[in-house]
């Protein structure tokens, strides 16, 4: 299986790049994520890859970081999720807005995708609940340190206090966090919850 590729950026027209290794050009399929992190044409580019061997195809997606390529992955195992939609996922939000989606269970958020419609979104948070939880368990122990991002802090401790996703949603939606501790956010929320 090919697990990475490091080459020069010969062609790219979205959603797919050539990738010219060693005297061999890769056709690569990208998120929109990925493709519009791409530097100019003759540059050279690396990209964590997914192998997809089906009977009327060999696909090769690439994507700029490890994280996309494991929830590419990941999503893959949902039923009634191809790669299509999967990289529509990709394209449209971030692996930590992904993650938010499922944790809120948002399915308005999912809904607005291309190609998913509620029924899929909502089989996507209920068999991705789980996964997300043991991939960032898995992260934290590689680092050796919890989640830094304080609004999921926030969003984990607002559950812990036995909040419902869709209360916590409300309590965030007009709060603006950005440079705010997980501390204040939680202050914040609180405060609102009892007005």
């Amino acid at each position: 299986m090919i697990g990475t590729l490091r080459g020069l950026l010969t062609a790219k027209q979205a959603p797919q790049i050539i990738l010219e290794c060693n005297g061999v050009g890769y056709q690569v399929e990208t998120p929109m994520s990925t493709f519009l992190e791409l530097p100019p044409i003759g540059q050279e580019v690396f990209l964590y890859t997914h192998l997809q061997v089906r009977e009327d195809a060999q696909i090769l997606y690439g994507f700029a970081s490890d994280k996309e390529k494991a929830l590419f992955r990941s999503l893959l195992r949902v039923s009634g999720v191809g790669a299509k939609i999967a990289l529509s996922v990709l394209s449209a939000m971030s692996v930590n807005d992904f993650q938010r989606c499922v944790r809120l269970e948002d399915t308005a958020m999912l809904v607005k995708i291309p190609g998913v419609g509620r029924k899929t979104a909502e089989r996507l948070i209920i068999e991705m609940r789980d996964r997300l939880e043991k991939m960032a368990g898995a992260e934290s122990a590689k680092a050796g340190v919890q989640s830094t991002e304080p609004r999921n802090e926030a969003v984990d401790a607002l559950v812990a206090l036995g909040y419902k996703p869709a209360e916590i949603k409300k309590l965030l939606a007009q709060l603006e966090t950005s440079g705010k501790s997980a501390e204040e956010i939680i202050r914040l929320a609180l405060k609102r919850a009892v007005n």
